[in-house]
């Protein structure tokens, strides 16, 4: 029996022993464990090391609540490290967080949405190349459905930077439209007027409008779309949608259209300035362009 198995079953007879009032005999015997190995653990003298795990559960605990239950035991590990100067590898604290079931929600699949005859389209030029050089090279942008109330729909219209990952420009509707799409792309383009990025989107309606072809001629940027039915094509915006709604709207109920506004605004802003990402040196989108600058 491994050791972070057996330490589960100990601190499982404590518990129920202590808050239930269950015998240990019945519990040692339900458990097959040996009764005098369960009170020599019990009684044991604790050595420095299990001080620290207990420490160290007691701060995983804490930033786990923290952050509503989001974070595995990998960003968990980063937070942890990041908070407190230390220096904690990803193995000693997945076996912790197991010991004590801190486990990260589990994501929904994305629904699937109806395809329009496109009056516009473009090359996968993008390609799946997920990968920039530099801030303002590549854009990627959606649209999502989020439900709230009595069944009403709220879209979110979001553009992505694949350097940093960041949320350039988002836009929220009740309607899946042109204006909404418009909306977000002249955010992006009012706080980046000299960026002249690949444009990578999907094959939606207002996509291949010729309006919106208008605006990324008029922008000077190059239209790319995923292939039809290849949602992959668009992978690291896909993954952001899948991001924010495990880690915000499957864990809340919203009534109505504002507490839902408030709600994505409130984890943009998080995911932007706060959530760590490895992939960024451990820092959140937003304070990696410093390290760029300091680096150059």
């Amino acid at each position: 029996m491994s050791g972070v198995r057996q330490e589960k079953l100990y601190l499982t007879v404590k518990e129920l022993h202590g808050n239930k009032a269950y015998p240990v005999k019945d519990i040692c015997r339900i458990l097959d464990l040996n009764r005098s190995s369960y009170y020599k653990w019990l009684h044991r003298s604790k050595s420095a090391r299990e001080y620290e795990n207990e420490d160290l559960l007691h701060k995983l605990g804490y930033l786990y609540a923290e952050f509503n239950g989001i974070y595995g035991y990998r960003r968990l590990t980063d937070e942890l490290n990041a908070r407190y100067e230390t220096s904690y590898n990803y193995k000693r604290i997945y076996r912790l967080t197991r010991l004590v079931n801190l486990n990260a929600v589990i994501r929904r699949k994305r629904p699937q949405y109806q395809r329009s005859t496109p009056e516009v389209t473009a090359e996968n030029i993008l390609n799946r190349d997920f990968t920039a050089e530099k801030l303002n090279e590549k854009w990627l942008t959606d649209v999502t459905e989020f439900k709230y109330g009595n069944n009403e729909k709220l879209y979110l219209s979001a553009i992505l930077d694949l350097k940093d990952r960041s949320i350039i420009s988002f836009a929220m509707g009740r309607s899946n439209n042109n204006q909404l799409v418009f909306e977000t792309f002249d955010l992006a383009v009012s706080k980046y007027p000299d960026a002249h990025p690949l444009f990578h989107s999907d094959r939606g309606f207002q996509y291949t409008s010729k309006h919106f072809k208008i605006r990324l001629n008029n922008a000077g940027m190059k239209q790319s779309m995923s292939r039809v039915g290849r949602c992959i094509d668009n992978g690291p915006m896909e993954g952001f949608w899948g991001t924010l709604k495990c880690e915000m709207y499957y864990l809340g109920k919203f009534p109505d259209y504002d507490s839902l506004v408030a709600a994505i605004e409130s984890y943009i802003y998080f995911y932007n300035y706060e959530r760590r990402q490895r992939r960024l040196n451990k820092l959140p989108p937003m304070t990696y362009p410093q390290l760029l600058e300091n680096a150059a």
